[in-house]
């Protein structure tokens, strides 16, 4: 994230198509996600889908539990940058991820997520991943960001 902050910091909060362009050129661990599709990101709040594809799946071929974490991550974090109070560099301080169901190969998931409070120091992220097609929740997310010179 603080790459993104550094290099969009001249805007006043991150926007959809920014991100798109990032995510498009990115070479960096976020390059996994190079088929996620933005949605929407404003308010705090960013939605995304995701085909998942062979290369998403653990050896039982679901959605793999480090790639959930992940999303839970950096779409969390996307939607906090959208804040301009918060679109300075953070860092988690905690991550937490309750796997519900096992997101299967060729399916498309929607993942949401929403900053429940953003205060001076902190701010606190709750994330869902959910199968499109039918609505079941995969997994649930919450994330707790400690954002730098918010002075």
């Amino acid at each position: 994230m603080r790459i993104i902050t550094r290099k969009l910091c001249s805007m006043n909060t991150l926007t959809a198509d920014n991100l798109r362009n990032y995510l498009k050129g990115c070479n960096r661990f976020e390059g996994v996600l190079k088929n996620l599709e933005v949605i929407s990101l404003e308010n705090g709040k960013c939605v995304a889908e995701m085909d998942i594809k062979k290369e998403h799946t653990n050896p039982i071929g679901t959605l793999h539990g480090g790639l959930t974490a992940t999303l839970v991550d950096v779409i969390s974090s996307y939607g906090l940058s959208s804040l301009e109070k918060a679109n300075v560099a953070h860092v988690s301080v905690n991550l937490n991820i309750r796997y519900l169901k096992g997101g299967q190969m060729g399916k498309t998931i929607v993942i949401e997520s929403d900053t429940v409070r953003c205060g001076k120091t902190l701010a606190f992220l709750e994330v869902t991943l959910k199968d499109k097609e039918t609505g079941s929740i995969l997994a649930k997310g919450e994330h707790t960001k400690y954002l730098l010179n918010s002075s």
